[in-house]
């Protein structure tokens, strides 16, 4: 489990191919790595993946199929900068949301608007995660823990607000138009969803 709190903006700096259309992550990540150990769990991009390796600033990670269908890290390359975030403790501030690693799908940064003291990112999701997608609530953006600033009423689009301290220590500041993110949506959301259906069916 995660936060949606970015700990850094690491470094993707190999990618191999492996059997069955998996991958193999090399990523550095100085602050992540500091007191890692074999078998933890590190958000990359919002995508909770298990350590397999640890070098010097560096762990390795393998990335199913699946996980490439569903998220943006079948672009992966090395010089791409991610999101880098260790599971949380158990003593640990919830200082985000409850972020489970677990992406729902992908979205289109359509456009982003800048002020003077925040920028507003436009992104078009996809149909099946509009409905999780409300005003004032709760997503994770490649990752990063994020509140809905606007909704379009059709479900194409929402936007969020972000500050210079995100914009300075995520991806997403450097994130431009036609950019795909990794969208999780809130977990409370899917799981309301599922007992209204539920109880919908024993009628």
């Amino acid at each position: 489990m995660f936060t949606g709190i970015v700990e850094e903006a690491g470094e993707i700096t190999e990618v191999v191919h492996l059997p069955e259309e998996a991958l193999r992550l090399v990523v550095r990540g100085p602050v992540v790595t500091e007191g890692t150990g074999h078998g933890d769990s590190i958000a990359v991009n919002g995508v909770c993946l298990t350590v397999t390796d640890l070098g010097a600033e560096t762990f390795s990670a393998d990335v199913m199929r699946e996980t490439l269908v569903r998220s943006s890290l079948r672009d992966a390359h090395p010089g791409l900068r991610v999101n880098l975030e260790r599971a949380m403790m158990p003593t640990s501030r919830l200082g985000g949301h409850i972020v489970q690693g677990h992406v729902d799908g992908t979205a289109t940064l359509v456009s982003r608007t800048h002020s003077e003291h925040w920028d507003v990112l436009r992104f078009a999701p996809p149909p099946a995660l509009s409905r999780y997608i409300v005003d004032k609530g709760s997503i994770a953006i490649d990752g990063v823990s994020l509140t809905v600033s606007g909704v379009d009423p059709a479900g194409e689009w929402f936007e969020v607000s972000l500050i210079p301290t995100t914009l300075a220590l995520t991806t997403l500041g450097d994130r431009e138009a036609g950019d795909i993110v990794n969208l999780e949506a809130d977990v409370i959301a899917k799981y309301v969803e599922g007992l209204v259906r539920a109880g919908g069916s024993d009628d």
